[in-house]
């Protein structure tokens, strides 16, 4: 019994006497702030996956129309979201409202049509969205998805008076990092064609980005992007008069110029 109490004894001072363990390194920190970072993503996406969140209490301060303003809102994914952010200039003077959100998919938006579209009252909405379907963004679709979505939005537009501008998608390009593996230009095309169709059958304007941001390869023009998807300073210097001429084309038709 001695012995084993002495055994007992020499095992305790041995482990007492063991370093401590050394301080996380850098890396092991970044990874950890990393998987946090993640972490914290998942759960917003799981608890508000249209990001409903996102523009509630800008909504809330936006307030209704003022009298004989002709409100406009965007609604997209980054391409909107980015536009005009850095520097502030999203079409300065023009009751014209952001609601762009980063890595949407058109399921996302259409659930988030009513706080961030209809409930604003506006006179008309440019939709913009598809090309994170077709990433894969929220998991596996079809064209036949992306387009029963996209219709949606445009049937829920004009129910709630509201005049619908549907843009096509951008085309993609492999210069600056790969894109096409995720956005096909063959989908592109299809989806567009699609788009096209369906707004010249109910009398809503097609806004084609697509066909000016081509080069001579078919693909995205290498000077008005950075990454290949996203336009650049220049791919929205471009973008500005396309899309002013589309809603300028609804609101010139007479009885059109709705004042909320």
């Amino acid at each position: 019994m001695k012995a084993i109490l002495l055994l007992c004894l020499f095992c305790a001072l041995a482990f007492g006497q063991t370093a401590a363990p050394a301080a996380p390194t850098t890396p092991a920190t970044d990874d950890a702030l990393k998987l946090r970072t993640e972490l914290e993503r998942g759960r917003k996406v799981l608890q508000d996956w249209p990001n409903l969140e996102r523009y509630r209490s800008h909504n809330e301060a936006l307030g209704p129309p003022a009298s004989g303003e002709q409100r406009v809102v965007f609604l997209g994914d980054s391409i909107t979201d980015g536009w005009g952010r850095k520097n502030n200039d999203f079409f300065p003077g023009k009751p014209y409202v952001n609601r762009g959100i980063s890595g949407q998919t058109t399921p996302q938006m259409l659930i988030r049509f009513r706080p961030d579209v209809i409930d604003l009252k506006p006179v008309l909405v440019v939709i913009l969205a598809g090309t994170n379907d077709l990433a894969g963004n929220t998991g596996p679709v079809t064209i036949q998805t992306i387009e029963g979505n996209l219709q949606s939005m445009a049937e829920l537009a004009t129910a709630n008076n509201i005049k619908v501008v549907m843009s096509s998608v951008m085309p993609v390009c492999d210069y600056h990092r790969m894109q096409t593996d995720r956005r096909p230009p063959a989908k592109i095309i299809a989806l567009n064609e699609w788009i096209k169709n369906y707004a010249a059958k109910k009398g809503h304007v097609y806004l084609d980005y697509y066909t000016p941001m081509l080069d001579e390869a078919g693909m995205l023009r290498k000077e008005i992007t950075n990454d290949g998807l996203h336009p650049n300073e220049a791919g929205y210097a471009l973008m500005a008069p396309l899309v002013q001429k589309a809603i300028d084309q609804v609101l010139s038709r007479p009885g059109e110029s709705r004042i909320p």
